[in-house]
């Protein structure tokens, strides 16, 4: 009987536990879903000379360029979160975030980095 009294309180203590976050579970499920971009973002507004530095180097493209591609990936990447976060147009969030990461991909060659892609399919081959 012990055990089933053990039991039986740690599920009346997870319902009461749910009912009272309930409310606030989707706003964390969300909020740690964009995290990555969100950090991201946030990284990008500190960083700001660093990164239009090196897309200057990289593709040898100038100032002016090198500068409009990182504003767009920063307001891409927190425009997206902001409007996962608020619960609006989430399916064109979503895209514009899918194509934040095709774009970057492209960017910053880690498409042909076969550091990363070893990196990669090491994670994959792991989960399997």
């Amino acid at each position: 009987m012990g055990q089933n009294d053990l039991m039986g309180t740690a599920e009346d203590f997870a319902d009461q536990f749910l009912r009272v976050t309930k409310q606030y579970l989707p706003h964390v499920a969300r909020l740690c879903l964009i995290s990555t971009f969100l950090e991201d973002g946030v990284r990008m507004w500190f960083q700001w000379g660093e990164q239009r530095d090196y897309i200057d180097t990289t593709w040898g493209c100038g100032y002016a360029l090198a500068s409009a591609f990182v504003l767009l990936n920063l307001l891409g990447q927190l425009t997206g979160c902001i409007l996962v976060l608020s619960r609006n147009f989430v399916q064109y969030a979503c895209f514009g975030l899918f194509g934040i990461i095709a774009l970057q991909t492209i960017a910053y060659s880690i498409l042909w980095d076969l550091k990363f892609l070893m990196r990669f399919f090491r994670t994959s081959w792991a989960q399997l």
